[in-house]
């Protein structure tokens, strides 16, 4: 698989060692979650728009996909395989010192970004890699200080999972430790929908089932 990112990335890009590595990932058969339930439609990110701007191919809806793929020990593998060395290999650098703008979602083709950018570019190489882009949903999110956070959200046969350049771990997405905001909707990657909290995703539940 190397190869695919010897294409997407400078010859001069070495890995950083910023980041230790976490414990080997749970196993296929212990790989449980939940999945998210979203809500209405909401505001589509700047960055995200402007992104499309400038990669319209990374933005197009595509024909149909299954809604969630099996997460079996090819993916599993796969998965881990391009969320550790993306962390591994992306330096970390706010928008401001690499772009001289308060947000900019992009590429990070010269081996630098912030959290979109790391998003970005795991989406990019999975969906190389054969996975269908209606399972892999960039998603906004808010840490522990309410401070705005982009992660790239998994829909699989086992719940919802979440890669994250903060942590190595394919973490369940309930499991994260954020605030849930918004995510992409998996019929149209340009329209974002709400994802709603615990209390609100079960009264919903009960409302669909009167």
């Amino acid at each position: 698989m190397f190869h695919l990112f010897r294409h997407l990335f400078s010859a001069s890009i070495v890995a950083c060692g910023w980041l230790a590595l976490q414990p080997a990932p749970a196993t296929e058969e212990r790989m449980i979650a939940t999945a998210a339930a979203t809500g209405a439609a909401t505001s589509v990110p700047w960055g995200w728009v402007d992104f499309c701007e400038r990669y319209a191919g990374e933005c197009g809806a595509g024909a149909p996909a299954p809604s969630t793929i099996a997460l079996n020990a090819r993916a599993l593998a796969d998965i881990t395989r391009v969320n550790r060395w993306v962390n591994a290999h992306v330096e970390p650098v706010t928008d401001m010192d690499h772009w001289g703008v308060q947000d900019r979602w992009d590429l990070p083709f010269d081996g630098k970004g912030d959290c979109e950018d790391y998003a970005l570019f795991k989406r990019k190489l999975l969906i190389q890699l054969g996975y269908p882009r209606q399972v892999l949903l960039m998603t906004v999110v808010h840490d522990g200080a309410n401070e705005g956070h982009a992660i790239l959200t998994l829909k699989t046969d086992r719940g919802d999972f979440v890669l994250d350049n903060l942590n190595n771990a394919m973490k369940p997405w309930s499991n994260a430790g954020y605030l849930f905001v918004k995510r992409q909707s998996q019929e149209d990657p340009n329209v974002w929908v709400k994802i709603l909290p615990p209390a609100e995703a079960r009264a919903a539940g009960v409302a669909a089932a009167m």
